[in-house]
């Protein structure tokens, strides 16, 4: 039996460069962060005692005789790229809800990935996975999905992602000193504000509109470079605030459906309460909301978004791993 364990990521600057279709012509960079909240997936073969060859449950249970029955795309696709034939029980669990704006589709798919080359005893590099996790999601399941949520998945961290004109991507962990980072920890709410529609339905929409927002596109690209002056350096803290503000603007503005009247009720009433600015995490719709305030003024906010889930969480280093690995199986 193999189990992984596979963080969760926060992205603050940058999405929507990380679609092939922007950066292959002109390049893209992110900002983001792995964070304290996991996809885990257990494997095993699966002994031939029963009717069905495969067992594999997530939010419903699947069991299968061949490889075409399979429902769940990223399972099917995985098994198909790792061409995987005999028989397995594959179980998913995980800290937080699908569909929510945090990359767990790709932590998914990265964590089976590095649960199955386990079980054939291979030991893949982080590059390897998110670079097999971003060719099955993009190339086999044809998802409307960028490219930074499988890096986050493998690598783990708070890094500046860079995806390149020719393909390639490169990973620079900030240099944020201990102090800074805690003081940046402190001064973030993450809130849920209820499960959000199809990702790649609203990522589609986005795609389509890359043609029409090239100058929105570009400046979200340039904050990446400014919230890393930001955060490396020692000009006050609440510019990062600031800039997420900015960023949310030009987002919410890139396709209809990123923002929905809900969420801009709850993100006013977090301003007016006094947090200097936010965004809605992943493609939109829904999912989680991320607020930069300061510490003093928070229970302000609590009080402004009483009733709204708010969800603890902290900064983790590392990507995708196996935590058990019984060697027998």
């Amino acid at each position: 039996m193999i189990i992984s364990n596979t963080p969760f990521r926060i992205s603050f600057f940058g999405g929507g460069t990380d679609y092939p279709a922007w950066y292959r012509d002109n390049g893209g960079a992110v900002l983001a962060t792995t964070i304290d909240k996991y996809c885990y997936i257990t494997c095993r073969r699966l002994p031939p005692f029963f009717e069905h060859k495969s067992r594999i449950c997530y939010t419903e249970i699947e069991l299968v005789r061949d490889l075409e029955e399979i429902r769940h795309p990223a399972v099917r696709e995985i098994l198909r790229f790792m061409k995987i034939s005999e028989g397995l029980e594959i179980h998913h669990d995980a800290d937080l809800p699908s569909k929510t704006g945090l990359g767990s589709s790709s932590s998914f798919t990265v964590g089976l990935l590095n649960t199955l080359h386990a079980l054939k005893q291979e030991i893949p590099d982080k590059m390897q996975l998110a670079t097999e996790a971003i060719h099955i999601e993009q190339n086999m399941i044809r998802e409307n999905v960028g490219s930074q949520d499988q890096v986050s998945a493998a690598f783990g961290g708070f890094n500046r992602i860079e995806f390149r004109c020719d393909g390639n991507i490169e990973i620079r962990p900030l240099l944020i000193r201990t102090e800074r980072l805690n003081e940046l920890q402190q001064h973030l709410m993450l809130y849920f504000s209820g499960f959000a529609r199809t990702a790649s339905h609203i990522a589609g929409k986005q795609i389509n509109e890359i043609p029409n927002k090239t100058k929105e596109l570009q400046e979200m690209r340039q904050m990446v470079d400014e919230s890393q002056r930001i955060l490396e350096g020692k000009s006050d803290l609440n510019q990062f605030g600031h800039l997420l503000h900015e960023s949310w603007l030009r987002k919410r503005g890139l396709a209809k459906g990123i923002s929905t009247p809900y969420i801009d009720y709850l993100y006013e009433k977090a301003l007016k309460a006094g947090a200097s600015g936010g965004k809605i995490l992943g493609a939109g719709g829904g999912g989680f909301l991320l607020f930069f305030v300061k510490p003093e003024l928070q229970p302000r906010v609590k009080e402004s978004l009483d009733g709204v889930l708010q969800v603890p969480f902290k900064f983790k280093t590392g990507g995708s791993r196996i935590i058990y690995n019984d060697g027998n199986d």
